[in-house]
């Protein structure tokens, strides 16, 4: 792994496959560090002919802290949407959108296959229409438009993300397999002893419980997408289990409705996770929209 300024921060990155290949860029989502991105499916796509880079969001892991904004007041944040005003959030998707084009910027890769799952859905869904001529396309995983008539999650899952992490190690790895276990894919359970691996693993790099409220605030203040979403012209596919508790289904219809041309598949069985089974899924999903970005660009 290694490290770039990259728009005013430090990001942490890891790259795989050779520098000279068409770039995938994976976005993590909420809370999530580069590491849930399955080594796995980094190897997969460096075997199908790409780079694979993954980095960890800012607040997050390795890469720059926002300690001096501290915890965000998610009530005056709600407040401020209900009355119609902009909400005072330390920072936006839109900024993370800028610290990922930030990151290609400084490794010089002029334009890139964008993949984000959840919130790093939602931050790739912004690389797209922000900054049109850095994506060649968009890989959308159980995310959402921001469209507020969709289902929400779950109470019981909304009441675990809310509830603030044990400061102790082991209450900490506990929280977490619960939570992945709460939000898992029901046809591809993760057995326990791998899930304590992962979450042992995350919890020892980089346990930072306030940087995933800023991120939240981030969400949250960010808004409906659904007219952004509509600019976006480089090819698409978005990807959804039927089974998200976290991210409802319909926020990946949703989002393929409002892609022009995207193509939306819906993995039966799927939850909210990444399980070592849905690799070739994920890196199905991927590659379809860089095959047809490639065939586009060679149709010019």
């Amino acid at each position: 792994m290694a490290q770039v300024q990259a728009n005013g921060i430090t990001i942490e990155y890891e790259s795989f496959g050779p520098s000279d290949r068409e770039t995938v860029l994976l976005i993590m989502g909420l809370g999530g560090q580069l590491t849930m991105w399955q080594t796995e499916l980094c190897h997969e796509l460096v075997a199908r002919g790409y780079r694979a880079i993954r980095f960890d969001n800012r607040d997050v892991g390795l890469s720059t802290k926002f300690e001096a904004a501290g915890m965000p007041d998610m009530a005056a944040i709600f407040g401020a949407l209900m009355t119609g005003k902009k909400p005072d959030a330390p920072y936006s998707l839109d900024d993370m959108a800028a610290d990922a084009v930030g990151l290609l910027d400084a490794l010089e890769i002029g334009r890139a296959h964008i993949v984000g799952a959840s919130m790093g859905g939602m931050i790739a869904q912004l690389v797209a229409a922000n900054h049109p001529e850095r994506a060649l396309s968009l890989t959308s995983i159980m995310s959402t438009t921001g469209n507020p008539a969709l289902p929400q999650a779950k109470p019981e899952v909304m009441t675990m993300l809310m509830t603030p992490a044990p400061a102790d190690l082991e209450g900490a790895i506990q929280r977490g397999i619960k939570m992945w276990q709460m939000i898992g894919s029901p046809g591809f359970p993760t057995d326990e002893t791998i899930l304590r691996e992962w979450v042992t693993r995350d919890v020892k790099r980089s346990a930072y419980p306030v940087g995933v409220a800023r991120q939240m605030a981030a969400i949250v203040s960010n808004g409906d997408r659904r007219e952004k979403l509509k600019g976006i012209k480089v090819p698409a596919v978005v990807l959804h289990g039927d089974a998200d508790p976290l991210v409802p289904v319909e926020g990946g219809r949703d989002t393929a409705a409002s892609i022009p041309g995207a193509e939306l598949r819906i993995v039966p069985g799927m939850g909210h996770d990444f399980p070592v089974a849905l690799v070739g899924t994920f890196a199905d999903a991927i590659t379809a929209a860089a095959t047809r970005a490639t065939a586009s660009k060679a149709a010019e």
